[in-house]
C-alpha cells in the first residue's frame, strides 16, 4: 500500500463511519498497521459534528447507518461545501445505491465482506484523489490572490485579452489609447506571473474568467453588429 507515502509530513487520515464495532476495530487495526491515522465513528452525526481533517484524507462510509444513511451524509457534506473523498461500504448495497453514490462523487463502493487488498487499493485511490484536489485548490487560491492584486482596469484588460482581442480592439472597446492597453497588459502579465499569453489564458480559465470574457466579447460584438445599418 502506498498511502503511507502520500503526505510530506504526518500521516494520511482515514475516517471510518460504521455502526458495527467489529468493522471499526478490524479496519482500524489494518490501517494502523499500514501507518495510517484512523478516526472511527459509530454514528453519522458524530462524524458530521467533528472537524474534517486538514491533511490528506478520505472517508470510509457505511451505506446503512442507524441515524442518517450514507447517501444522505454525502448530500449534507456537499450542501455544506465540504469536499470529502468517499468510499462507501455496505453489506446490503444494491445497484441503484452504488450508482447514486458514484454519481455524487464517491471514489468506490465496496460490498461487505471486502478483502484486505480491495480495501487498501480503494483507499489508495481515494487518498490520491484527495491529494490532487488539495493541490488544485492551493493553486487556484494562489491564482486568486494574484488576480485580486489587479486594478479594476487591469481586470477589464485581462478579460479582453484572454477573449482573444488584439490591443487595438481592446483599446477601442474601452475607449482608451492603444499604448495604455499595452501598459495595462504588461502589468497584468507581471502581477499574474504569466510567462506567455497562453500561460495567462490557462490561468484565466482556471479562475473561470476565460469563459465569461469570451461570452461577453461575443455578446458585445453581436450587439454592435446588430446596430449597424446597411446602406441601400
Amino acid at each position: 500500500m502506498q498511502v503511507s507515502d502520500t503526505m510530506e509530513s504526518g500521516k494520511p487520515i482515514v475516517c471510518v463511519v460504521d455502526d458495527d464495532p467489529a468493522v471499526r476495530k478490524s479496519v482500524s487495526r489494518l490501517l494502523k498497521a499500514e501507518d495510517v491515522d484512523v478516526r472511527t465513528f459509530a454514528r453519522a452525526n458524530e462524524f458530521l459534528s467533528a472537524d474534517l481533517p486538514d491533511g490528506e484524507s478520505c472517508l470510509l462510509l457505511d451505506l446503512c447507518l442507524p441515524d442518517i444513511d450514507g447517501l444522505k451524509v454525502q448530500e449534507l457534506l456537499a450542501a455544506r461545501g465540504k469536499r470529502v473523498s468517499t468510499i462507501f461500504i455496505s453489506g446490503h448495497g444494491d445497484v441503484p445505491s452504488s450508482v447514486q453514490a458514484m454519481k455524487q462523487g464517491a471514489v468506490d463502493f465496496l460490498a461487505k465482506p471486502f478483502g484486505r487488498k480491495e480495501l487498501l487499493d480503494a483507499i489508495d485511490r481515494a487518498i490520491a484523489k484527495d491529494r490532487d484536489a488539495r493541490r488544485s485548490e492551493k493553486e487556484i487560491a494562489s491564482l486568486r490572490e494574484r488576480f485580486d492584486q489587479l486594478t479594476p482596469r487591469e481586470r477589464e484588460v485581462l478579460a479582453l485579452v484572454v477573449a482573444g482581442m488584439l490591443n487595438k480592439q481592446a483599446a477601442s472597446r474601452l475607449a482608451i489609447a492603444e499604448k495604455t492597453i499595452k501598459v495595462h497588459r504588461a502589468q497584468v502579465m507581471s502581477k499574474m506571473e504569466a510567462k506567455s499569453l497562453a500561460d495567462l489564458v490557462r490561468m484565466a480559465s482556471r479562475l473561470g474568467i476565460a469563459e465569461t470574457a469570451a461570452e461577453s466579447s461575443w455578446t458585445a460584438s453581436a450587439r454592435e453588429g446588430s446596430s449597424r445599418t446597411v446602406s441601400p
